[in-house]
């Protein structure tokens, strides 16, 4: 039997062949085994069965948690009512005091008449309307109890492994399993993740800027002491990550983030992960990640590293870390797979013939478009914080670049992830080998191909190597800082990324060189393999196929 290993779909769907009955991750990987869309790995078999067991413990925490909706929403009505009588009772003495303040101050004045003696003025009892609240509060949680804790949640999985060992192919298994089963969901890569909170920030200084300091205005519920400026922010993130979820004290349902490539490549990744991954877990979340580290070793460079530790001391509690190192690629197994002759989308070395393949690949994509009035022409895309890419040809979802272009500039995760989501085909032109003289366009190619792969775009490119020597370059020496500092230039007009993280009382990087040595290494290696990998996938008769499969067709993305 031909092995054909392959990812589950990325818009969240599994091949369509695959019948009602397949309802947890195991029973679907069970199907892909027999159907020779995946060869049996016994370990990924034993991580399944592991995911269809937390998905039966989601299924009761769901019924659990609609449960402790009840109880705390008969809570939370109990309380407002009796907060609502407390302050009329407030109100009345208020009214009560200021009459017998009144009559005091007429009969000073009077005295003042004949007397030479000030005013003596009475010092309001207490220190104002935090004071009366704090009262209240515990008044209230005396009376009716404080709110009523949630059901404890289950754990969550950690799947940490190799490059290609089927993380991402097991987690979203379960994801695609649990539709109808958990009230929130959602799947999140890291790059997408990170624009998302970065952007998020800018948007909430700005709001807190232009408005009352947070904390100003007094709401119902218990009060919590903030220590750290950062907090507030992280947690408002943390609430709108799951947006249907965003207006909820606590979730009325049972929470699963599904979060992809889980790394701390700087001192905000490492902040950002502790804030966010904290507050969404005290709040019963489940999560379940993947990641080429055991998370006990995502910050060995020490990176925050009083903040992460206490992250990783909850992150124990919470997750149950599981090895899918079954020491094989499955990239290339299923490269292997097929005859040299069916990978016909990444053309090496660089020359007039593989000029002229990649030629006619362009012209064969562009030609019927042509034909139904459609033009080749340069265009702009819209990327994050108001900036916008450079399209030097395109037609109808079809995009052409030499790779100067795409890496020779200041981009990043945002402008490559614009572009991924607009267009379905992407061709680029004379990819060299890389080494530490072009370091920095090596970390954008890399992160180029992250997007490529994660949105299922079609590369067709000329190289100056095949995908195993790309990175192996010794001009100045062999690459060694890669991955890591793909968003500093993802800041908002001229302010770089490591300027916000002043502003938000997080320590910056200063030492530069210092960077360097702590991005290279085991993470740069693993960079390296998973790009390679990913390459070789891309060129496959089965990666095209699974295009196909969710309809990424030229009508499906578009300019």
């Amino acid at each position: 039997m031909r092995v054909a290993w392959k990812r589950p779909l990325r818009n969240g769907g599994l091949p369509r062949f695959f019948s009602s009955s397949s309802s947890g991750p195991r029973a679907r990987y069970e199907e892909m085994v027999a159907l020779g869309i995946l060869k049996h790995d016994e370990q990924q078999h034993r991580v399944a069965s592991m995911l269809e067991l937390l998905l039966e413990n989601l299924k009761i925490h769901q019924k659990n948690m609609e449960l402790y909706n009840i109880e705390l929403q008969s809570w939370k009505r109990t309380r407002h009512e009796l907060r609502e009588q407390m302050l009329e009772e407030e109100a009345e003495a208020e009214e009560a005091r200021k009459n017998v303040q009144a009559k005091r101050n007429w009969r000073e004045s009077i005295a003042k008449m004949f007397t030479r003696q000030g005013t003596l003025r009475q010092v309001e009892p207490g220190a104002g309307k935090m004071v009366a609240r704090i009262k209240r509060e515990k008044n209230l949680d005396n009376l009716i109890g404080r709110r009523p804790l949630p059901p404890e949640s289950p754990k969550g999985i950690y799947l940490h492994g190799n490059v290609g060992c089927g993380k991402t192919l097991l987690m979203d298994l379960l994801f695609n399993s649990s539709e109808g089963v958990v009230k929130y969901r959602r799947r999140m890569h890291f790059h997408a993740a990170m624009l998302e909170v970065h952007d998020r920030m800018q948007k909430i200084w700005k709001e807190w800027r232009s408005s009352e300091k947070p904390g100003d205005e007094e709401e119902e519920g218990e009060l919590e002491p903030r220590t750290d400026s950062v907090s507030p922010i992280f947690d408002a993130i943390a609430d709108e990550l799951l947006k249907n979820a965003s207006d909820e004290d606590e979730f009325e349902g049972a929470s699963l983030l599904c979060f992809d490539e889980v790394q701390v490549v700087d001192p905000f990744t490492a902040v950002a992960l502790a804030g966010i991954f904290g507050r969404l877990l005290n709040r019963g979340l489940v999560l379940v990640a993947t990641s080429n580290r055991p998370f006990t070793d995502l910050n060995k460079d020490g990176l925050q590293k009083e903040v992460f530790l206490k992250f990783l001391e909850r992150l124990e509690k919470h997750v149950c870390p599981v090895s899918v190192d079954n020491k094989v690629d499955y990239r290339r197994v299923i490269a292997d797979s097929y005859n040299k002759d069916e990978q016909k989308h990444y053309f090496w070395p660089l020359n007039s013939q593989t000029d002229e393949k990649l030629r006619v690949e362009w012209k064969n994509a562009i030609s019927s478009l042509e034909k139904n009035g459609l033009t080749v022409s340069s265009s702009r895309v819209p990327v994050m914080f108001g900036r916008a890419l450079e399209i030097p040809e395109s037609c109808d979802g079809v995009a052409k670049f030499t790779f100067e272009q795409l890496c020779d500039y200041p981009l990043g995760a945002a402008d490559y992830m614009a572009l991924a989501q607009r267009y379905h085909t992407v061709f680029i032109t004379n990819i060299p080998v890389m080494s530490m003289k072009i370091r920095d366009k090596a970390r954008r190619f890399i992160t180029l191909v992250d997007e490529l792969y994660n949105h299922q775009c079609q590369l067709i490119c000329t190289a100056a190597a095949p995908p195993d020597e790309l990175f192996l370059g010794t001009d100045e020496g062999p690459l060694i800082d890669l991955e890591g500092l793909q968003f500093e230039t993802e800041a908002e007009g001229t302010r770089l990324r490591r300027n916000v993280l002043v502003s938000g009382n997080v320590a910056p990087v200063t030492d530069h060189s210092k960077v360097q040595l702590l991005l290279s290494g085991y993470e740069e290696m693993f960079a390296f393999r998973r790009a390679a990998s990913r390459l070789i996938e891309m060129q496959t008769p089965a990666y095209t196929l699974e295009r196909s499969l969710m309809g990424l067709s030229q009508t499906s993305k578009g300019t």
